[in-house]
């Protein structure tokens, strides 16, 4: 045993997708916030846990899209929570049940199969 995990395959996609290696560039909460799909000369960014991932090419985070309320922000505790509620879309998660921080999880690994990482939220403390 190598102690290795197998991923499950249910967060894959279901066409493979290439992905850039990661970066860790460091992106302030300001421009994060430009990046909420409104503006066609800049990425649209969702964080994670503090990780940004560029979702430009999917429409679901458009103006018009279901979950633009994710777009230009850290909507971790939202996801944990599976709320689409504006006032849920904040980054603070660590004091979530378990449960909460399980599926916050499941949400990271789906965006780290599906979207390049970009960045990191500059001064973020809940990696």
């Amino acid at each position: 045993m190598t102690g290795h995990v197998e991923e499950p395959k249910r967060f894959s996609p279901k066409e493979p997708v290439q992905l850039n290696p990661p970066k860790d560039d460091p992106i302030t909460k300001e421009e994060l916030a430009k990046c909420d799909g409104t503006d066609s000369n800049r990425p649209t960014l969702v964080a994670i846990k503090g990780i940004v991932f560029d979702v430009t090419r999917n429409a679901a985070y458009s103006p018009t899209g279901q979950y633009h309320v994710f777009a230009g922000k850290d909507p971790s505790r939202a996801l944990a929570s599976s709320s689409l509620k504006p006032e849920d879309c904040v980054p603070d998660w660590y004091d979530l049940e378990d449960k909460e921080k399980t599926v916050l999880d499941e949400w990271f690994t789906f965006f780290s199969k599906r979207y390049n990482i970009v960045g990191k939220v500059q001064g973020a403390t809940n990696y």
